[in-house]
């Protein structure tokens, strides 16, 4: 029995079930159905019946939810919209408050430098899956809060890489500024090359290519290679240290302005993955966070934790929108819109983990930290901001 447990086909039989009951308890507690898939997940997790362990295989399978999901988002926008100057205040000082925020939290625990340095990191990261999904799924991707939201997170991913360099190199006595502005070259020549390639070169080249009998016989074979693109640039972007759910974003860009008229619709077809391995991604970060493991003694640590990871996030980009000439409600949206941590925390405490710079109990923190920043996003979307669904459109910025 425990032969056909470990088995792929089990494992991704139950995940995807688990979705389904996700969706299941997301409309009987009228929830966003991120909510209910991640509660799940919990359930069939170590938490609770132990099920599912967040292996090899089930990590694999959610990085590529994230990544089709990113691809998914963007062909919803263009590359001029996500990159103005006040996303990327909004998403500077989103990063420096919570990263003093997280150092001060760890301090006040009793724990030592080295180790406040990577919680302080943990928190600066903000995971743009998870905030994008719900926007999609409440129709209110188009707003400009949202744009703001998905800007800033892009800038906010090269920030907090930055940051984790930073920490790195502090820790080991080795920092020295010239590292900065080597993460700065190489990242604003990905975006800028990533994107000049697949808006002028690669997008333009699949138009001619669907004119052609080759795929018009073949009409699937431009999805192919669409997809082939997004997970291509997804592998440029964690080579150049960002995360690999930019490059596929960019990649969704590129194809914004994709018209074909033999072949099948890229976008399309490319919602149908991401019903599925988005699903599956969702449902990881409930597996992921072992509540059995949390002790006593780090409880007081992880509520604190919590707190001041969703208010220094919510203060730190809500501020400086509003003094980018943001409305206080837009303000508000991107504040909170900015707070999950998801997979981005996780990946920074695992680092940190490996290279014994935090212990496991400040490590299970961390991830449980990320999880509870994650739902409470969809949940004050649905309940407050969205709540009447009659209101005007948010504000364009």
């Amino acid at each position: 029995m425990e032969g056909i447990v470990a088995t792929p086909e089990f494992q991704v039989s139950l995940l995807l079930f688990a979705a389904l009951g996700g969706y299941l308890l997301a409309s009987r507690i009228n929830q966003s159905a991120v909510v209910g898939i991640i509660l799940v997940g919990l359930l069939i997790g170590p938490s609770v019946l132990d099920l599912v362990t967040y292996n090899e295989f089930v990590r694999g399978l959610a990085h590529l939810g994230a990544v089709v999901l990113l691809f998914v988002i963007g062909f919803e926008f263009k590359l001029k919209d996500i990159v103005r100057p006040a996303y990327a205040f909004i998403a500077l000082i989103g990063v420096i408050i919570p990263w003093l925020g997280g150092y001060a939290t760890a301090l006040w625990a009793g724990m030592e430098f080295q180790t406040a340095l990577f919680v302080g990191t943990a928190l600066t990261a903000t995971s743009i899956a998870i905030t994008a999904n719900v926007l999609q799924e409440m129709n209110k991707l188009q707003t400009g809060a949202a744009r703001a939201i998905i800007g800033a997170a892009v800038i906010d991913d090269v920030l907090s890489l930055i940051a984790l360099a930073i920490t790195g190199d502090v820790v080991a006595g080795a920092f020295h500024p010239s590292v900065i502005l080597f993460i700065l070259l190489k990242v604003v020549i990905f975006l800028l090359v990533a994107g000049a390639v697949g808006i002028f070169i690669v997008s333009r080249f699949l138009v001619r290519l669907d004119n052609t009998p080759f795929v018009a016989r073949y009409p699937e074979f431009i999805f192919i290679f669409a997809m082939t693109f997004a997970f291509l640039y997804a592998m440029i972007a964690e080579l150049v240290g960002l995360s690999a759910i930019v490059g596929a974003f960019i990649a969704g860009i590129s194809f914004e302005r994709l018209t074909l008229r033999k072949s099948l619709d890229v976008k399309e077809g490319a919602e149908f993955l991401k019903i599925i391995f988005a699903a599956i991604f969702f449902v990881s970060l409930g597996v992921v966070a072992d509540f059995k493991t949390l002790t006593p003694d780090i409880l007081p640590f992880l509520v604190v934790l919590t707190i001041v990871a969703i208010v220094t996030k919510v203060v730190g980009c809500a501020i400086p929108a509003r003094i980018a000439g943001i409305c206080r409600k837009d303000s508000l949206i991107i504040g909170f819109g900015m707070a999950p941590r998801g997979e981005v925390a996780m990946i920074v405490a695992l680092i940190g983990l490996e290279q014994g710079y935090i212990g496991q109990a400040v490590f299970v923190a961390i991830i449980v930290m990320s999880l509870l920043t994650t739902l409470i996003t969809p949940i004050i979307y649905r309940n407050w901001f969205f709540k009447d669904e009659n209101c005007g459109p948010v504000q364009q910025i």
